[in-house]
């Protein structure tokens, strides 16, 4: 079975995602907008723990269940997490964001550990639900005065960097034990899944 990623399917996704995000959000009027909200979005995907977690265990998740969910579910990730971006930038309210986003990191860490191979609309249904959290989370924190597109291109283009990174360690799942050491490493990001949700009680 083949595990590398269709990139040729994935990053019109990702274009797209961007495109979806920048709508709400007019291009600032002078470079400097610019440069701040390309840097803002690179930075906020790995500014908590809770966000890279939960990420990478999307990536370590898709290439356990192979493909083609090793670039389905990497790629829903953003696309919804576009979504809930503009709830965000659009002042929506979304309760129990902080619990969203722990329980994201619990529950994408408990199928990694258990190696969980439910159907594929099912795994993709489960990340794009979690996704909406921590977009809305990105959307919520977009600095005024920043470019809504080049934030968008920053932080989807740093989330799916993170995806890769889960992709590339989750490729150890062709050997024994590098199944074991995945599992160990879902174990552990569930455990600081569940820690995150006791701290957002």
């Amino acid at each position: 079975m083949n595990h590398m990623v269709d990139f040729r399917r994935a990053w019109p996704a990702y274009v797209a995602a961007v495109a979806v995000f920048s709508l709400p959000m007019p291009l600032a009027a002078h470079e400097g907008g610019s440069v701040a909200g390309l840097v803002s979005g690179l930075y906020h995907p790995i500014s908590g723990l809770d966000h890279v977690l939960a990420m990478v265990a999307v990536g370590i998740w898709g290439a356990q269940l192979g493909a083609p969910a090793i670039w389905v579910l990497p790629v829903t990730f953003p696309m919804v997490m576009a979504l809930g971006g503009m709830m965000g930038l659009l002042g929506f309210s979304l309760p129990g964001v902080e619990l969203g986003i722990g329980a994201s990191a619990l529950l994408l860490g408990l199928m990694v550990a258990f190696e969980k191979k439910p159907d594929l609309r099912l795994a993709a249904a489960l990340v794009g639900f979690f996704a909406i959290f921590h977009g809305f989370a990105h959307g919520a924190e977009l600095q005024v005065g920043e470019s809504g597109l080049t934030y968008s291109i920053g932080f989807v283009a740093c989330t799916g960097s993170l995806h890769a990174v889960g992709i590339g360690l989750g490729l150890a799942h062709r050997w024994r034990r590098g199944r074991r050491a995945l599992r160990v490493a879902g174990g552990a990001i569930a455990l600081a899944g569940a820690w995150f949700l006791w701290k957002a009680l």
